[in-house]
C-alpha cells in the first residue's frame, strides 16, 4: 500500500475521462483536476480531488475494472445529472446526489447547468473487492443504476468520510486503517446493490414519483411529513416507505435528512447566519443543526463555511 500526500496541483491529471464528439457531447478541454492528496491500498485508490470547471459540463465517463465512488464535499454544480445512454437512451437524465457510484464498464453521460469548483473524495475500488461478496454476480438493471446516482446510505457515507479524513490529515497507521475501511466499504457497496434488488421488480417507486419527492424536498423549509409525500405520489405511507427503500437502497428518512444537509451546504455559501439557516430548515436550534451537520459532513457548519471562503479567496 502507498500513502502519497501531494499538495501540488496536477492540472490535467484528471480521473474523469473525456467524451469523444457524439452529438452534443464534446471532448472536455475546460476541466482540470488537482489531486491534493492520494492514498493507495491493495484494493483501491483514494483521491482528495478538486475539479475546476469554468462552464457547464457535458461529458462521457467510464471506468473499466473498478467501481467509482464520489462523495462531493462541496455543493455540486447546479442541476447535475447523469444518463446511462446504452441502457436508457439519450433523453433520460437522473439527478446526481452528494454520493454517486459508477459500476465497472458502464458509460455515464454527465451534465450540469453551470460551471463551478468542486471538491470530492473519490474512491476507485477494484471490481473483485466488491464482486467477491456478490455470490451470484449482479445484474445492473434500471433500478440499480438509478439508485447508484444518489446514494444516501449512512454506512457508505461514513466510510467515505473516514477515508477523506485519513487522506487529508494522515496520522499513525493511516495506510493500514484505510485498508480496513476500504474492505468495509466494498462490503457496504455489495450489500447496497443487493438490497435494491430484493423483492419483486414491481416493488420500487416509479421514476415520476421519485422526482416528485426530490422536487418537494428541494423546496427547503422544515422536512415534509411522510403523509404529505405519500399524497404527492398517490400512495399510502407504507407503500412510500417500502417502495422508496427498494428504489434507492436507503430509508426515506435518511434521504430527507441528507437532502437537508445538501441544502444547508448551498445556503452556507451565502451571507445568511447559521442560526437563520437552521431555523429555515426546521431545526429546533442552531446547536441541533450543528450536531446534524457535523454528523453528516464531518465538520461544523462554521468550519465548512470557513473552508469554502478560503478556497474562493
Amino acid at each position: 500500500m502507498r500513502l502519497n500526500i501531494d499538495r501540488g496541483t496536477l492540472c490535467g491529471h484528471t480521473a474523469i475521462e473525456s467524451g469523444t464528439r457524439e452529438g452534443a457531447v464534446e471532448r472536455e478541454s475546460y476541466a482540470d483536476s488537482a489531486y491534493e492528496a492520494e492514498l493507495t491500498t491493495s484494493q483501491a485508490s483514494i483521491h482528495f480531488a478538486r475539479f475546476m470547471v469554468d462552464k457547464p459540463t457535458n461529458r462521457m465517463f467510464r471506468r473499466e475494472g473498478r467501481y467509482w465512488l464520489d462523495l462531493c464535499l462541496t455543493p455540486r454544480p447546479e442541476n447535475s445529472r447523469g444518463c446511462y445512454h446504452d441502457r436508457w437512451g439519450p433523453h433520460r437524465f437522473e439527478g446526481l446526489g452528494e454520493i454517486f457510484l459508477v459500476p465497472p464498464g458502464e458509460a455515464l453521460h454527465i451534465r450540469t447547468e453551470t460551471g463551478a469548483a468542486q471538491t470530492s473524495i473519490v474512491c476507485e475500488i477494484d471490481a473483485a473487492a466488491v464482486d467477491r461478496w456478490l455470490e451470484d454476480g449482479i445484474e445492473w438493471n434500471d433500478r440499480r443504476l438509478a439508485a447508484g446516482l444518489d446514494i444516501a446510505h449512512p454506512h457508505i457515507r461514513a466510510c467515505l468520510s473516514r477515508l477523506a479524513e485519513e487522506v487529508r490529515h494522515p496520522g499513525a497507521g493511516s495506510a493500514e486503517l484505510a485498508e480496513m475501511v476500504v474492505a468495509q466499504l466494498a462490503i457496504e457497496v455489495a450489500r447496497y446493490c443487493q438490497a435494491i434488488a430484493e423483492g419483486p421488480i414491481t416493488g420500487g417507486l416509479a421514476s415520476w414519483r421519485l422526482r416528485r419527492i426530490d422536487e418537494r424536498l428541494q423546496q427547503g423549509g422544515p422536512p415534509p411529513p411522510l403523509e404529505e409525500l405519500a399524497a404527492l405520489c398517490h400512495i399510502s405511507v407504507r407503500q412510500l416507505t417500502r417502495g422508496f427503500r427498494a428504489s434507492r437502497g436507503c430509508t426515506i428518512g435518511d434521504h430527507i435528512a441528507q437532502t437537508r444537509i445538501e441544502i444547508a451546504k448551498r445556503q452556507l455559501a451565502s451571507d445568511a447566519s447559521i442560526k437563520s439557516i437552521a431555523f429555515g430548515l426546521g431545526f429546533a436550534s442552531a446547536s441541533s443543526f450543528s450536531y446534524a451537520f457535523r454528523r453528516a459532513a464531518g465538520e461544523s457548519p462554521r468550519q465548512f463555511r470557513q473552508r469554502r471562503y478560503r478556497k474562493e479567496g
